[in-house]
């Protein structure tokens, strides 16, 4: 937990009442399993092993509320679960309702459940350091192409300076709180703070970090884990 807890709380915020739809998913994705736990507790324990984060929100639809409750892992970091909105944005106000004390906030995908703690250490860092709003960033490998309506190329951006995002992405949670006070709908947080006229540092993401959105992804998620467990039952004594 973070030696600094009294002076400066980092709240963590996990909106979790997205459907499954694309993953084949008849409930919300963050309750589908990988490696036999439920990408919920997979991300809220990955946020608590980070060392850096004092307090968790998750926010799951109304008739979620007790059952997520109960996936949640042991551990000294309050964890609260809280109704969500019919939007990811709606979700997230909700979060920022219920951590009125927050001076950071993270936001993070429970369908990155493999996130590494390490690299949510690296963006509470940035913070703490002085910047107001931190986005992990890996380069793009793939060539992009901007299309029309009607699917022919209009050009080919240099993917030299594109990033591909992923999160936690974290807050000054006043600039947060300013952001959502708006009303405007955003894809993700940081495009929100990004029409506020803030500077968003990005810090170097990871791999692991990816998001389980396709069946594909499913697989390799669950081929990752397995592959970590049989490494710790091989190096166990």
């Amino acid at each position: 937990m973070s030696e600094t807890r009294g002076a400066s709380r980092v709240v963590a915020l996990v909106p979790a009442a997205g459907m499954g739809v694309r993953l084949g998913a008849n409930a919300p994705k963050a309750f589908v399993p990988v490696g036999g736990s439920p990408m919920l507790t997979l991300a809220v324990t990955g946020l608590i092993s980070s060392g850096c984060v004092d307090e968790v929100v998750i926010m799951v639809p109304a008739e979620l509320v007790d059952e997520t409750r109960a996936l949640l892992p042991v551990s000294d970091t309050p964890v609260h679960v809280v109704p969500g909105g019919a939007e990811r944005t709606d979700s997230v106000r909700a979060g920022l309702a219920a951590a009125p004390d927050a001076s950071y906030v993270l936001v993070h995908d429970a369908a990155r459940a493999l996130t590494p703690p390490s690299l949510i250490a690296r963006v509470v860092a940035e913070l703490r350091a002085g910047a107001q709003a931190v986005i992990p960033a890996l380069p793009v490998t793939d060539t992009i192409k901007s299309v029309d309506t009607a699917g022919a190329v209009t050009g080919t951006p240099d993917r030299s300076g594109l990033r591909a995002i992923q999160t936690p992405q974290g807050f000054d949670a006043e600039l947060l709180r300013a952001a959502y006070a708006t009303g405007t709908r955003a894809t993700d947080d940081a495009g929100l703070v990004e029409l506020l006229g803030a500077t968003v540092r990005t810090v170097l993401g990871d791999p692991m970090a990816f998001k389980i959105t396709t069946p594909l992804d499913l697989v390799l998620a669950n081929t990752l884990v397995s592959q970590n467990n049989s490494r710790e039952a091989v190096a166990a004594p």
